[in-house]
């Protein structure tokens, strides 16, 4: 969701660019070019983290608070993402986005879980909604 959401916001910019006639036919291609680049090298980071596809987004929720990557540190923030996959998988069935007490329980245990690790007391609200709306995507990337 994170790293989608820089590259949609990093494609849009070019297509209105574009529009807005601020660079040509070619500049296009060779911002589309980098951008499947960015893409390609985000794939690889997970390799490089370690993490498998799954907590690497949860990665990603995690680190898009930049004081939470710089009290934690990227080792604890790859725990906090590879215990968020174990957490999910354990509560979330099939029809859990539509089950308010599912998806409750799921919100506690992620609550615990960024205050068992420490997480930024001031930036838990944003990581819970971060978290589960990732859960949501990667639950429904695989029906």
């Amino acid at each position: 969701m994170i790293q989608g959401k820089s590259f949609a916001e990093m494609l849009e910019r070019a297509i209105n660019e574009y529009k807005n006639r601020g660079i040509d036919t070619v500049q296009v291609i060779e911002e589309l070019l980098e951008l499947a680049k960015k893409i390609s090298e985000a794939d690889k980071r997970g390799e490089g983290l370690d993490l498998s596809d799954e907590e690497i987004a949860f990665y990603d929720a995690l680190a898009d608070n930049e004081s939470a990557v710089e009290a934690l540190g990227n080792e604890t923030l790859r725990f906090m993402a590879a215990e968020l996959v174990k957490i999910i998988r354990q509560n979330a069935g099939v029809d859990w986005t539509i089950r308010k007490n599912i998806q409750a329980k799921i919100r506690v245990n992620v609550k615990r879980l960024l205050n068992k690790y420490g997480y930024p007391p001031d930036k838990q609200e944003l990581a819970t909604k971060n978290i589960l709306k990732q859960a949501e995507l990667l639950c429904i990337g695989a029906e």
